[in-house]
């Protein structure tokens, strides 16, 4: 029969054993999701750049129509950058708060999950 001394050993061993195995789990699901939060983060700039090339192809299309329309290309280009400057201002005031709360609610929700 084991000894009072043996048997608290034997405990402090599968403690630092449970600990040590709990610690590696921590560590391979923290991986796991920053792996999946990262290949998601891939996946959506790969198709943002897509949706941005289109958009810039067909606003350098929409510049040289109105330009040949108007009679300068550039008056074009002033246009198209005029009313991007306009989108801008109003995306800086009013949808930063609409940009940036549903932005931070997909990472915590990712990293929670």
């Amino acid at each position: 029969m084991k000894s009072t001394i043996d048997q608290m050993e034997d405990l402090v061993e599968k403690v630092k054993s449970y600990t040590l195995t709990n610690v590696e789990i921590v560590k391979l699901k923290s991986i796991e999701i920053l792996i999946d939060l990262t290949n998601s983060l891939i996946v959506k700039i790969t198709f943002f750049l897509m949706i941005l090339l289109f958009l810039l192809f067909v606003n350098i299309g929409l510049a040289l129509y109105l330009g040949e329309i108007l009679g300068k290309v550039y008056y074009g280009f002033f246009i198209v950058s005029g009313f991007y400057l306009l989108v801008g201002v109003i995306c800086y005031f009013f949808l930063l708060k609409w940009i940036k709360k549903p932005v931070s609610e997909a990472i915590i929700r990712k990293i929670l999950h």
